[in-house]
């Protein structure tokens, strides 16, 4: 196996890891949280009751060391593209770039509220303190996604124009794309899920 390969392969793996750190912050004991409910401390207090505080700091560091490993398929196709195109390789890191340095900081600051909010005691002002956290750092969130659509428009646009060695029909298996295709399941981690079936049909296609 070649080493873009190995580097796709450990880029599907931590894509697995993530997705299984964002359902930890999604599956709580009483349910599935969800972002309206920070406006009803009730609600949300409801369904955090149980978790245990452990489960945001999992989610974090591994989240960390997951992004780590994602970090090298997508900087391995980057530079895979630099002999077929020049601007396309160095628009994809610039994407990647952007994609790990606020992405990393997200995931923090997606666990950070939860660990907060149980710690204190799941009270209004604890609901106050985190929807204040969350809304002021959100912007790491928006500029990660933004990342993740040039990283996916720029490969699709190389792949289906035939500009690449890639069978046209190869465009499918693009994050951007799959997690579009995945968002009306609603299903917990699914950017996650998208990265790895892309990686795992790179596996397949390289």
């Amino acid at each position: 196996m070649t080493a873009t390969k190995w580097l796709f392969l450990i880029a599907l793996a931590g894509h697995l890891l993530c997705g299984v750190c964002d359902c930890w912050m999604t599956y709580l004991p009483n349910g599935r949280f969800k972002f309206d409910q920070m406006k009803d401390n009730e609600k949300l207090s409801r369904v955090f009751e149980g978790m245990p505080p452990r489960n945001a700091i999992l989610s974090m560091l591994l989240g960390c060391l997951a992004m780590c490993m994602m970090f090298f398929g997508y900087l391995a196709l980057a530079l895979w593209m630099r002999p077929i195109s020049a601007i396309h390789a160095n628009l994809m890191l610039l994407a990647v770039g952007v994609i790990f340095t606020f992405g990393i900081a997200h995931h923090v600051l997606c666990g950070v509220p939860e660990w907060l909010y149980v710690r204190l005691g799941r009270t209004e002002a604890a609901r106050q303190v985190i929807t204040e956290l969350f809304r002021k750092t959100s912007v790491t969130m928006f500029v990660c996604y933004a990342g993740f659509l040039l990283f996916g428009a720029v490969l699709f646009a190389a792949v289906v124009s035939g500009l690449t060695p890639l069978p046209e029909w190869a465009c499918v298996f693009n994050t951007t794309l799959l997690m579009l295709a995945l968002m009306p399941t609603r299903v917990g981690g699914s950017g996650n899920w998208a990265g790895a079936l892309m990686f795992l049909g790179l596996l397949i296609v390289f």
